[in-house]
């Protein structure tokens, strides 16, 4: 007699057990030797060895056909089980369904919507320090958080770490009310409202109270070794280059981090240099660091964002052009 249990936490559980469990039913009714009991978002099986490794088989390849896939109908359920000849149909469709990340509350679907997006995951998975660089509204912390969610759900790491200076256009934490955390809330909250999204109340409460899922200012993180954790430093043209290095110091061996940024919307004030700047260009050529720009193209907020964009980007370049030209006047008269 042998046990497997089989966590189900990266997919959608209603559509692995189905309407009513019809599909769990499915299941239990192809192995009826076996004792398979569903826990939440936990599978277990009880038998013969061989049994149980050919059910775990089984119900892995349903399990990685739904997070590339998201959906899986009785039909090929039971097609996958062997109950029926699957036919033509591959089994794992390597292509289709590539863009869901996570899977939030209520079988809510969490995908990358845009091409630069998805190669956020892309080149995350190959890497283990990324710079996702781009305007506002490109969906950069969103799609990193939901990248470090999904890594904590696989269980490749142990907990998550959300990060980012608390600078913003205009405004001192100390003319803020309330104590220290209330006057730093304000300044993490789209990290809260991502996170909202793709871990149901109760758990992500859970996280944040065992500190599995820790959110804290930049600052907090020095002296520190972040190891066996998904680390996101968001905002992070908001960070001088003793804070990014400072940063970029603290990720141990079995870390992975994901750097986002703005740099049209740096915050610190004018005698100081953004650290973000510096840092794609001197480490740009290291192994294991990948970089990805999105731009207008990947907005996903309010169709008139991109617009906005572009039209700011456009002005930027003709102030730029304007500056340009008057240095060289002053030097021609030099």
């Amino acid at each position: 007699m042998t046990e497997a249990i089989i966590n189900l936490e990266t997919v959608n559980p209603i559509e692995f057990f189905g309407i009513n469990n019809n599909k769990f039913d499915v299941l239990k009714k192809t192995f009826p030797l076996l004792k398979i009991l569903s826990r939440g978002s936990q599978i277990k099986l009880s038998g013969k060895p061989d049994e149980v490794a050919m059910a775990q088989g089984k119900i892995e390849q349903i399990i990685k056909y739904l997070e590339r896939n998201g959906h899986i109908s009785e039909n090929y359920f039971s097609r996958v089980l062997g109950n029926e000849e699957p036919g033509d149909q591959p089994l794992l469709d390597e292509n289709a369904g590539n863009d869901i990340l996570v899977f939030g509350p209520n079988g809510k679907v969490v995908r990358a919507k845009t091409a630069n997006q998805k190669l956020m995951a892309t080149v995350s998975e190959k890497n283990d320090i990324l710079f996702a660089i781009g305007p506002a509204g490109t969906g950069k912390t969103y799609t990193a958080v939901a990248l470090a969610v999904r890594a904590l759900k696989n269980k490749s790491v142990k907990k998550i770490i959300l990060t980012r200076p608390a600078v913003e256009a205009g405004e001192s934490l100390g003319f803020l009310p309330g104590d220290l955390k209330e006057k730093i809330d304000p300044y993490l909250r789209p990290l809260y409202d991502a996170l909202d999204d793709m871990i149901p109340a109760d758990k992500l409460t859970y996280y944040m109270a065992n500190r599995i899922i820790e959110i804290a200012p930049l600052a907090y993180m020095r002296g520190r070794t972040l190891d066996n954790s998904f680390i996101i430093l968001d905002e992070a043209q908001n960070t001088t280059d003793l804070q990014l290095k400072m940063f970029l110091t603290r990720i141990g061996p079995s870390a992975k981090a994901i750097i986002t940024g703005d740099m049209s919307q740096v915050d610190l004030p004018k005698n100081q240099r953004s650290g973000l700047v510096r840092a794609s260009r001197i480490l740009k050529n290291i192994d294991g660091i990948g970089y990805v720009e999105l731009d207008e193209a990947d907005v996903v907020r309010h169709r008139l964002v991109k617009f906005i964009i572009k039209a700011y980007d456009k002005e930027q370049a003709r102030e730029d052009a304007y500056r340009e030209e008057q240095k060289q006047a002053n030097m021609a008269q030099k």
